[in-house]
């Protein structure tokens, strides 16, 4: 008959190895869920920004620096180079169009104009030559002629009593013959005159015109030169203040080298830059407006310029209704500019985590305020003051705004 073995009741050894393996793989589970040293990181909460997201109106503008300038610049360049002898008027100074500003001194152009007046006075000389000995030779050729009408004459009447006397048999005829080449000879004579004395009134007055056309060519070419002499006087183009004069006493100065500027202050208007971002956004007619000892002034982007350098390009500004009394050129103001209307949107602070995540994602503090996590996020427009947030946020909710660098990949940030 068999003996019934009884259990021992209490902990075995086994029971301690299987409760043992239970607890390190729950604190394994643990570790995975709630300890990964890879994606979290321990911060200082106090070194943190934290904002809040709030429905409001977002104001659709941006804040730039703008410098006034003149409404127009007319540049002055050098017609003439040479060295500069007499500087009359000094830069700042208020000048009307027409104004001598400086004169310039070319010995080389004197000495051009010289050989011009030599060269105007030979020609001068040889036309007069020309005409003289025209006239001479017209004087001579109609004398020539003259005297051969004559002699045609005289052997006509002695060809025609010659013939009635030979007709008559009066005469003999070798006379007769003697005077009908004399008659013949004469009407050649006189034909060779007519001819020559045509010919050199063509040829004489053919050369007196070249001689004409080249005198007026030459005279037109000093004039030009008279007109180079005047233009060392450099003369003030517009009405206006005179501004960036480059010029010394004794300074040599090279054709078309500029020399100074006329800046027009009947009116005034304001250069900036705007970052290649908003490139879509800004069009000419836009309003904005800046502040000036408690008053606001209205402003309206009259030209953007299309080169873009160094990621800005450049825009004008007129103003639109009155104008700071003590405005001068080179003034600093700070404009808002409207880009568009005020809307209702979910607003988020501006702050430097934007250069990290560049607005894709960013921290989200949980309520208990114990911990921050990574979440996606979709920014719409911005301002100088906050971010509209289209999409992974709620009102209410905190953000870490501060810089992300220092968190490297980090998911979440225990806050201490």
């Amino acid at each position: 008959m068999d003996t019934k073995i009884e259990k021992k009741k209490g902990i075995r050894p086994k029971h301690i190895a299987i409760v043992s393996a239970v607890l390190l793989f729950l604190y394994f589970i643990g570790y995975i869920a709630f300890s990964d040293s890879g994606s979290t990181l321990k911060v200082e909460k106090d070194k943190l920004t934290i904002s809040t997201t709030v429905q409001d109106k977002f104001n659709d503008y941006i804040s730039i620096s703008g410098l006034v300038q003149p409404i127009s610049t007319v540049y002055l360049d050098a017609y003439e180079g040479g060295r500069v002898l007499e500087i009359l008027i000094e830069e700042g100074s208020m000048v009307k169009e027409g104004d001598v500003i400086l004169k310039l001194e070319n010995r080389e152009l004197y000495g051009q104009i010289l050989n011009s007046e030599t060269n105007l006075a030979i020609k001068q000389n040889d036309l007069r030559q020309t005409q003289i000995n025209f006239e001479s030779k017209r004087i001579g050729g109609q004398k020539s002629l003259l005297e051969s009408e004559f002699q045609l004459k005289k052997a006509k009447r002695k060809f025609e009593q010659y013939k009635a006397l030979y007709t008559d048999e009066l005469i003999a005829g070798e006379e007769f013959l003697q005077a009908e080449e004399s008659y013949e000879l004469a009407q050649k004579n006189h034909e060779v005159n007519k001819f020559q004395v045509k010919q050199d009134s063509l040829l004489s007055t053919g050369s007196i015109k070249d001689l004409v056309k080249d005198l007026a060519r030459m005279k037109q070419t000093l004039g030009m030169a008279y007109e180079r002499i005047e233009n060392l006087n450099v003369k003030a183009p517009i009405d206006g203040q005179l501004g960036m004069l480059d010029a010394e006493i004794g300074k040599q100065i090279g054709r078309g080298q500029s020399i100074a500027q006329v800046n027009v202050l009947t009116d005034f208007k304001i250069e900036s830059t705007v970052d290649e971002h908003y490139t879509d956004r800004i069009k000419k007619g836009l309003t904005g407006t800046f502040e000036r000892g408690d008053i606001s002034f209205g402003i309206t982007l009259k030209k953007v310029y299309p080169e873009v350098r160094e990621g800005k390009f450049k825009i004008d500004m007129v103003f639109s209704g009155e104008k700071p009394n003590n405005i001068r050129t080179g003034q600093n103001y700070y404009i808002k500019l409207q880009l568009g209307a005020p809307t209702e949107a979910l607003l988020l602070p501006r702050g430097a985590f934007f250069q990290s995540t560049g607005g894709q994602w960013v921290y989200v503090v949980h309520s208990t305020g114990e911990f921050a996590v990574k979440r996606s996020v979709k920014i719409g427009k911005q301002n100088p003051k906050y971010y509209e947030i289209l999409e992974g946020l709620q009102e209410g909710e905190q953000v870490i705004t501060s810089d992300y660098d220092a968190f490297g990949e980090s998911d979440k940030l225990l806050l201490k």
